[in-house]
């Protein structure tokens, strides 16, 4: 029977060894999978990235020769095809395993033929038909439109890219705690089994010998199981000092146990480690407590890898520490996946920053030398109007046009480079005021069209007063500005979800969307209509999408052509910023 009891045991430890190796392999084996995604994903986004410099480069050689007549200007223009063609197939065979990504490729392919069909088109008029008409096609605003719809996809393709290394880079740390578990639960265990052998052991055998001999023959069965496992296994006395090793930690180290008995493991430590490891140890070695640390061993070929390394106390029946067993576990692939998604996080994070900034600056720069340009066409545009031929006049209009469009632009830039950024400190404000605040600037929008603005009682709300009015103000100009040839009427409420958040809608009775434009609307400088139908930049929708996500919330819009719009966001009832 006791026999038999033993048998069990070790047969336990055995299957709880087998499970904890085999589930860290998998483990090691997944990690490395994971970072191959995060490879293939950067270079995505690179080939992405190469491909919008592709057509900006096209757009300014076929520009290049117009102005200058030069041939030169013809190689690039060709080079820059042949690039982006290349590109588009590098893309295509990159994501064929993403049916998302694959859904917007047409798209990005009929963009770039219609990108090469208009170069040439500007390229032949320029020699046939002079620069002006060629200045002609590309003052058509076709351009502008076709590098507006790639970019939106190219931008659309980058974010779906990020939002896969978001999910794989969760996935990885969930399953490092996974791992985590399954050697704490598998060390407890081995150790529960252990420990309960030996007092099935001490209570049944009488004599001290048998009970000696019983225990020599399950220490080296111990030893056998553990040689065999992937992890470096060693034990220690009361007091710490090391006097086994299994035969991994040999293989890995290229060391003798005369060489670690005691405390000669320090030797294989990384030097910066040892003193923090020692220190630790000795504490939990003194209070009989669960030694956990990670540190940097060294392996025979003389590089060091990163371990876990855990240590749990084998007690006898009075409690009383009799030894001391430790695993190490390999989880270099771990941390080397773990310290290339911080330098990717730390990186993008940089990168929008310095986005950001340079938005900001530029923007900035610009005005000045726009102001002196609109000037001088405005002053051109007075004083000569009707002293010049028809076609002086027309152009001039032009010139003025083009520099009030740019001042626009770039004021709307600015505005966006700071949504989201420069906000106040959250507190728990009235959104009824907030609405309140946005009508009155929206005043004279209102007296002219006649709009009629309705809003149900709306709750207070922890968050940016100033922010959520400009949202506010956003929407309910776009319903004004957007209006049929109803009445514009506007109506405000909100509810509370489950998920203790406030979902705000504004409803209007105007044009309408059509769902397949849902997306490209909260895309900075998209528009539906052109300029000559409604004034602005497109901007609007894209500083409440960049506002809301500073909040904690998001924003989508339910709508149908002819059948009015319904804007929703939602916002946390106590929302917190972003660190």
């Amino acid at each position: 029977m006791l026999r038999r009891t033993v048998q069990l045991a070790f047969a336990s430890a055995v299957v709880i060894l087998l499970v904890v190796g085999t589930f860290s392999y998998r483990t090691i084996l997944m990690s490395d999978e994971s970072d191959r995604w995060v490879r293939h994903t950067h270079e995505v986004l690179e080939t992405l990235h190469n491909f919008a410099a592709d057509m900006a480069r096209i757009e300014s050689s076929d520009r290049g020769f117009v102005w200058t007549g030069e041939e030169s200007y013809i190689e690039s223009y060709r080079a820059s095809i042949l690039s982006a063609k290349n590109d588009e197939t590098a893309v295509r065979s990159l994501t064929k395993d993403n049916p998302t990504q694959q859904l917007e490729l047409p798209g990005l392919e009929a963009l770039m033929a219609q990108k090469i069909q208009l170069g040439d088109l500007i390229i032949t008029l320029r020699r046939t038909k002079a620069v002006l008409a060629a200045a002609d096609a590309i003052g058509s605003g076709r351009s502008q439109q076709i590098t507006t719809d790639y970019s939106g996809i190219v931008s659309a393709m980058q974010d779906e890219e990020l939002r896969l290394l978001l999910l794989r880079n969760v996935e990885a740390k969930q399953r490092l705690d996974q791992t985590k578990l399954v050697l704490l639960v598998g060390t407890v265990l081995g150790v529960l089994i252990a420990v309960a052998s030996g007092w099935i052991v001490c209570r049944d055998i009488a004599a001290r010998g048998l009970a000696e001999v019983a225990l020599r023959e399950g220490e080296e069965r111990f030893r056998n199981l553990a040689n065999n496992i992937s992890q470096l296994v060693w034990m220690a006395d009361e007091k710490g000092s090391i006097f086994w090793y299994n035969q991994r930690w040999f293989d890995y180290s290229g060391t003798t146990l005369e060489e670690m008995a005691g405390q000669g493991w320090q030797k294989v430590f990384h030097p910066d480690h040892v003193q923090g490891v020692v220190e630790k140890i000795s504490r939990c070695f003194q209070n009989g407590e669960v030694w956990e640390d990670t540190f940097l061993l060294r392996g025979r070929d003389g590089n060091f890898r990163w371990f876990l390394s855990r240590a749990v106390a084998i007690r006898d029946s009075q409690g009383k520490v009799m030894r001391w067993f430790g695993t190490n576990t390999d989880i270099n692939a771990s941390k080397e996946a773990e310290k290339h998604l911080t330098e990717t996080v730390a990186e993008l994070k940089r990168s929008n920053e310095d986005l950001q900034q340079f938005a900001y600056v530029s923007s900035h720069d610009l005005q000045e030398p726009l102001r002196m340009v609109a000037s001088y066409t405005d002053l051109l545009a007075k004083r000569y109007k009707g002293r010049l031929d028809s076609d002086a006049d027309e152009f001039i209009a032009f010139a003025v046009d083009g520099c009030n469009h740019m001042k626009g632009l770039i004021q709307d830039l600015l505005a966006y480079s700071r949504a989201g950024t420069n906000g106040k400190v959250l507190r728990e404000i009235s959104s009824e005021n907030a609405l309140k605040e946005a009508l009155a600037n929206l005043r004279a929008a209102i007296h002219q069209s006649g709009a009629v603005v309705t809003h149900d009682a709306l709750p207070a709300i922890t968050t940016d007063e100033t922010q959520l009015t400009q949202v506010f103000q956003n929407l309910v100009g776009n319903a004004i500005k957007y209006r049929s040839a109803e009445v514009p009427r506007v109506h405000v409420s909100s509810t509370k979800n489950s998920d203790h958040e406030w979902i705000f809608s504004v409803r209007d009775n105007g044009l309408g969307i059509d769902p397949q434009y849902f997306d490209k609307i909260f895309i900075i400088f998209q528009r539906l209509h052109g300029r000559n139908e409604f004034e602005g930049t497109g901007i609007g929708l894209a500083i409440c999408k960049k506002v809301l996500q500073r909040l904690g919330g998001r924003i989508w819009v339910e709508s149908q052509p002819d059948k009015g719009s319904t804007f929703f966001f939602a916002l946390p009832e106590r929302a917190c910023l972003p660190s």
